[in-house]
Formats: structure tokens, sequence, C-alpha cells
């Protein structure tokens, strides 16, 4: 039990490092898999091959994962922390297929790579994140809901304006609420745009407001960012 627990959790030591190492070799090569299956044109012997590969990182990460459960103190705590629910995606997509494949949630794992290589300057850059977005969650909370507001306001604006005039791109609210979407959001796809004077004089006025749906929360974390750099510095002064 020490020992198999000394392998899958202190990467540390040579046996850690390699059972590790093996895992991250495993996710990336998983990940390549997973984009050759969307090639157009494979043979039928590359696509068995590809499932048998599949089935096989399958099996060895769902090992990983009873594993990791099996040897944590607190089993529970490691099922619901951030690593314990990513390693999980990984594998609960095979075991009940659904017309949205999620097999490429997957990718996530790749942050298991902080913890093999040891960066400890990205570990600490990801700790003072999760400082920051902490700091202003409740800012954050309060502008998502503005937003969606917005988002519904500004929808029923350009419906209002644009309807009799383009029945089919702005058909109801609901329809419209891509444009609002991508107006508020600076993108601006061009795909359907305003051709009545009202829509374009309130088009002007959603754009205004969508510069600040794109730097209001930037800034927000921006700033907070620079807080957690403080209580960071003070904690490894004190």
């Amino acid at each position: 039990m020490s020992v198999l627990k000394e392998i899958i959790e202190n990467n540390s030591t040579p046996k850690g490092k390699l059972f590790d190492y093996f895992i991250q070799a495993l996710i990336i090569l998983s990940l390549i898999s997973l984009s050759i299956e969307t090639l157009p044109d494979l043979s039928s012997s590359t696509r068995e091959f590809l499932y048998k590969f599949e089935v096989t990182c399958i099996i060895i990460f769902s090992i990983e994962y009873l594993l990791r459960v099996f040897v944590a103190d607190k089993p529970l705590n490691y099922i619901f922390s951030f690593y314990g629910v990513i390693d999980l995606i990984a594998i609960i997509p095979f075991f009940f297929p659904n017309p949205l494949d999620l097999r490429f949630l997957r990718i996530f794992r790749i942050f298991r790579i902080f913890r093999a290589l040891k960066l400890i300057r990205y570990n600490k850059a990801i700790s003072r994140f999760n400082i920051a977005i902490k700091l202003v969650k409740e800012e954050l909370v309060l502008f998502l809901i503005v937003t969606v507001m917005m988002v519904f306001i500004v929808s029923f604006g350009i419906y209002y304006f644009e309807n009799e005039a383009q029945p089919e791109a702005y058909k109801s609210v609901f329809h419209s609420m891509w444009w609002s979407i991508v107006t508020l959001t600076t993108v601006g796809y061009g795909d359907i745009y305003p051709i009545t004077l009202g829509g374009k004089i309130f088009t002007f006025f959603v754009l205004i407001i969508g510069i600040g749906v794109v730097t209001i929360p930037a800034g927000l974390v921006a700033t907070s960012l620079s807080k957690a750099r403080e209580i960071q510095e003070k904690e490894i002064e004190s």
C-alpha cells in the first residue's frame, strides 16, 4: 500500500516520475489518436487500430483513476478535487456514449504535466490566478448577470428595428440573440447586420456598450492578479 501510494502520488521518486511520465505520454498519444480519427478516408485497418488503442488508453486511465482513489487518504476529497474531476471526465465518455463526443475534454489532463515536471513557476501562477478569481468572484458574478440582461435587452431592441426589414434573419428575439452576443463581444462576424436606420443607430450604441463587456472583466482580473501577487509575496516574507 505504502509503495503503491509513493509511486502514484509522489513524483519526486524515480518510480513516481516514471509513472507520471508514462501517463503524460499516454495522454498526448491519445489526443493525437483522437485527432487522427477525424481525418476523412481512413482505411478500416487504421480505424480498427485507433479503436484498439483507444480501448487500451481507457483501460489504463480507468485503472489509474481507481488506484488514485484507493491510495488517497481521503478518497472523496480526491474524487471531487480538480484533478479528480478531470481524470473522471477523461474516461466517462467512453463508457456512456453520447451524440456529442466529449473525449476531447481529455486535453484538460495536460494540467497534470505541471505536477509531473515540477514546474513551480506555473504552479505559483495557477495559485495566483485562483486567488485573483476569489478576490473578484462577486464582481464577476454580478457582471455576468448584467451581461445576460444586456443580451436580452439588445435582442429585443434589434428585433424591434429589424424584424420587418429582415424577417428571415431576425425571426424572433431568440434568433436575434446570436447577433446580440456577437455584437456585444465586438466579434462582429458580419453574417447578419442591420439595414434600417434605427437598427444602425441602435447598433452604434450597442458597440460602445460592447467595449465595456470585453474590457471590464479583463480589468477586474488584471487588478486582482496584482493584489494576488502582493498576497503571495507577503506570505513568503512571513
